[in-house]
């Protein structure tokens, strides 16, 4: 290894699987590997759906040990990020309550209309910037306090800090995450008191705020000792929500730009300077999140890859490859579903939901495998116009590209149906952008890299990227578009 490079773990924690990767930084070097893959089960029990959490930990530990392996038992820093809006309660001792519950768990059904008779949802937004979303943590927090976790609760801790917690003894709750919850003002970037109050919701649950770049601890001597790594080992907060740092691995220059960060979920949108308020913006859902160095992350939630790997797991795992080689050759735009109905939110028969969302609205119904997946491929590109159309209008920005990175990278049917539907270039970034983000902010620590613009520059230098030029007929997409907006 070279003078000057450091290593990096990144823990990068999705909805299916968790990974830690080894990032090697340099001044002028980006190199990243993977250390250890493991799969993410949520666990269906008698009172609900919940996160495998200690599983979670236990891949963790072990990639750990890997990349320690990779790097000669020594590392520089870790970092964890993973999904928003999960969290796990504290007892007064310091010890998990329970599993923590899984977002797609029903147990706030019907609980934003009760939040609303507090805090109507128009003054929700202005105050908080977070489109609506049943998860939401406010709406978890509400829909948990008849229970006897909740009575016993002394902390809680979003899911990144949780882990982090673990590793170090150290408690924080690091803002690009907490801006999720539906309790932090995007203007000051502190909690809202006001929205906490009318709820009753004691905001001395949460442990004090962290910024990414933040230290938060070191390894502990028996985290050193199970995973073999040399000490002492600083953890270092990150944009520790996973978007927060997929949107930092964005390679872009200038500010006229869209991202679309793809995976389980589709997250289309712009970096802003500051939020956007209004209540045209809470009508179109947009959610005004927090990212690195003051920004915004104005985005739109979009199901996403979501509805392809449920149908995936329902047909028995197909070979993906051929899949999409099927689906490329069924004509375009045939039926579309709304990628962003909250009736696709929930785990199973999503072929059948989808043929039925077709037949409900007056579209062929799709059939074959291939015109499913097709169906849904048309139907994400769609969604993605519709956001980055819808974003620049309310934000008041126009963009001359569209930045896609995360698992979407690898699909390069729906990146090149992205840019036919947007009518913009599409270039396709790194397939781990929220683990580059990881360790870029860890090498910001060390002074290996500068500002935001920085990493994006080092980025572009050292990451191959793939562009898809628009083509076909764009009056097709506005087409499909009218279809979904007049039922």
């Amino acid at each position: 290894m070279s003078a000057g490079v450091k290593s990096y773990a990144a823990v990068d924690l999705g909805a299916s699987s968790g990974r830690v990767m080894v990032g090697r930084v340099g001044y002028d070097a980006l190199e990243l590997s993977e250390a250890h893959r493991f799969p993410n089960r949520p666990v269906r029990v008698p009172e609900g759906l919940r996160w495998d959490v200690l599983a979670l930990y236990a891949g963790v530990l072990d990639g750990l040990r890997a990349a320690g392996a990779h790097c000669g038992g020594r590392l520089d820093s870790v970092g964890i990020d993973s999904w928003a809006v999960d969290h796990g309660l504290l007892d007064a001792d310091g010890a998990l309550l329970g599993n923590p519950v899984h977002y797609r768990d029903a147990r706030t059904e019907g609980v934003a209309e009760k939040v609303w008779a507090g805090v109507p949802a128009a003054e929700l937004y202005a105050a908080t910037g977070v489109q609506y979303a049943p998860f939401n943590t406010l709406y978890q927090l509400m829909a948990a306090r008849s229970t006897a976790q909740f009575d016993h609760a002394r902390r809680l801790l979003l899911i990144p800090d949780l882990l982090t917690y673990w590793l170090t003894g150290e408690q924080g709750t690091e803002l690009t995450n907490a801006s999720t919850t539906q309790l932090i003002d995007p203007r000051t970037r502190a909690w809202s008191y006001d929205v906490a109050e009318r709820l009753g919701i004691d905001l001395g649950l949460f442990a004090p705020l962290r910024l990414p770049g933040d230290p938060a601890g070191v390894l502990r001597a028996e985290v050193l000792e199970e995973t073999g790594l040399t000490g002492p080992v600083p953890v270092t907060a990150v944009g520790s929500h996973d978007t927060a740092s997929a949107v930092a691995a964005v390679p872009a220059a200038g500010e006229r730009f869209a991202y679309i960060c793809t995976g389980t979920w589709s997250l289309a949108g712009l970096e802003l300077d500051a939020p956007v308020l209004t209540e045209e913006s809470r009508a179109a859902n947009f959610t005004n999140e927090l990212g690195l160095d003051g920004t915004v992350r104005y985005l739109r939630n979009i199901m996403g890859l979501w509805l392809l790997q449920e149908c995936v797991r329902a047909w028995g795992g197909p070979d993906l490859g051929l899949l999409l080689r099927e689906a490329a050759g069924v004509p375009t735009l045939r039926s579309v579903v709304d990628a962003g109905d909250e009736a696709f939110l929930a785990p199973g028969r999503m072929p059948e939901r989808i043929a039925e969302a077709c037949r409900a609205s007056g579209q062929p119904v799709p059939g074959t495998w291939a015109e499913i997946t097709r169906c849904i491929l048309d139907s994400l590109a769609l969604a993605h116009r519709r956001a980055v159309e819808d974003a620049q209008r309310l934000a008041d920005r126009p963009v001359d590209v569209v930045y896609v990175v995360g698992g979407g990278t690898r699909n390069a049917l729906l990146c090149q149906l992205t840019a036919d539907a947007c009518g913009l270039p599409v270039v396709a970034g790194a397939t781990e952008a929220a683990a580059l983000g990881n360790v870029l902010v860890q090498a910001r620590t060390h002074g290996l890299v500068g500002d935001l613009d920085g990493m994006r520059r080092l980025l572009t230098r050292t990451q191959p990227l793939t562009r898809y030029a628009p083509r076909g007929d764009a009056a097709r997409w506005r087409e499909a578009q009218a279809r979904l907006a007049t039922r």
